[in-house]
Formats: C-alpha cells, sequence, structure tokens
C-alpha cells in the first residue's frame, strides 16, 4: 500500500515538474517575441538548443553601435528555415562535433528596419540597409546571419568579422583575395565549410557577405509568407 502510495506521489511530482517549464517561460516572453509566435515563426532554439545565438543588433557592438531590437534576444525564424538551420548544425556537427554555428541575426520586423534606414539614411552605409519600403528576406523570417565557433565558443578566422562591409568579405573575390594575399587558405576553408553546411541543408550564400544565407529565393519567398510587421 505504502509503495502504492509513494509511486502516485513520484507520479504526481514528475507531473509537476514536466508542466513548469511549459508555464514559465510563457511569462517570460517579450512582447515583441509573442508577436513573432502569433505570425507562425518560431525560436531556432525550440528546433535545436545546441544552436548558439548572439543576436548584434540587440547590442551596439553592431556596425550601427546601437542597440535596435530592445527586447528582442532570441532568433526567430519561419518555421520551414528553422528547421533547414537545424539541418546545418547537424551537419557541421558530424565533421566537427566540437564545433556550432553561431547566428547574428536571424527575423527583423519591418518596423525595426525602417529604424536602421532612419540611422544609416544619406550616410556611406545606406547602401548596406535594404529600403524597407522594399523589404528585405529577413523581414520575410527566411535569412539568416551566422558563423562558426570552436568548442571554447571562439569564432573560426573568416578574414573579417560580421558586418564588414568591404570587398574582403565577399565571397565572389576570394580566390583573387588568396593570390594577393589578402586572405589565407584557412580563412577561406572555414568560409567553405560554412557555404557547405548551410547549402547540403537548402540554403542559398549570396555573393556579397559570406555570413548571409537565404532559405529560399526572393519571389519564393514573397509568395510562401507575408512581411513581419
Amino acid at each position: 500500500m505504502n509503495r502504492n502510495r509513494n509511486y502516485m506521489q513520484l507520479l504526481a511530482f514528475l507531473f509537476f515538474v514536466c508542466t513548469m517549464p511549459s508555464v514559465l517561460p510563457a511569462e517570460e516572453i517579450s512582447d515583441i517575441e509573442k508577436d513573432l509566435i502569433r505570425n507562425g515563426l518560431v525560436n531556432i532554439q525550440s528546433i535545436d538548443p545546441t544552436i548558439k545565438v548572439e543576436l548584434k543588433y540587440s547590442t551596439e557592438d553592431n556596425f550601427l553601435g546601437e542597440d535596435v531590437y530592445g527586447d528582442l534576444t532570441n532568433c526567430y525564424l519561419q518555421k520551414e528555415a528553422a528547421v533547414k538551420l537545424a539541418k546545418a548544425q547537424k551537419f557541421l556537427k558530424e565533421k566537427f562535433p566540437e564545433y556550432s554555428l553561431i547566428v547574428y541575426d536571424g527575423v527583423r520586423p519591418r518596423r525595426i528596419q525602417y529604424k536602421m534606414w532612419d540611422i544609416v539614411k544619406g550616410t556611406a552605409q545606406q547602401g548596406y540597409v535594404a529600403n524597407p519600403a522594399y523589404g528585405s528576406i529577413h523581414n520575410y523570417g527566411s535569412a539568416v546571419d551566422l558563423s562558426i565557433v570552436d568548442g571554447e565558443g571562439k569564432e573560426l578566422d573568416m578574414g573579417t568579422p560580421f558586418d564588414y562591409f568591404g570587398d574582403l568579405a565577399q565571397p565572389r573575390y576570394e580566390k583573387k583575395f588568396l593570390k594577393e594575399g589578402k586572405l589565407n587558405a584557412l580563412q577561406i576553408k572555414n568560409r567553405e565549410l560554412l557555404r557547405d553546411v548551410m547549402t547540403k541543408a537548402g540554403f542559398i550564400y549570396i555573393s556579397n557577405e559570406w555570413w548571409h544565407f537565404n532559405a529560399f529565393e526572393k519571389d519564393a519567398v514573397k509568395k510562401k509568407y507575408k512581411i513581419i510587421e
């Protein structure tokens, strides 16, 4: 009898513990994240918690020098894009178990795009921020900016930092800069590793930023999803 009572108490305790996380995090989610969830986006770490996240625009450590994301500190993407990202992490860990993807940017609501546009408008940096009137794939939750870190959390050497706006960051010039000694073989190998796992997972890389990948072509994104305001 005592054994049965103890068993029932254990079951009740386990039920209490297992249901707690589903209640507490909901109270901690910021209003902007609740809005993203209502729009069908998912926190990428709910798909794969091993992916590291450091949203640069939620800090002052970015080319704007301002925190424009505020309470948005988790990376959200359309679910299909998030699943692709989890596949890329899997492919990376199959090659190098100690490595991890680290995400610097995901969805960017258009209201934040307007903030960024206001900061750069009329400056030399204007060409690096998409005009919010037309939107970018980030605004649809279908683009991601990222890199790779080693087992100690140190970013692999990619030849330039994230958001370095110059020719050295552009994949289309890598062979040229390798010949000129401005990039070395290891830096290009690290970029190729990132491109390899991301494209294998279904992402598309672009020719002018080593860190940026689209989950779909722009026309397909506009047909599949609405812009996140």
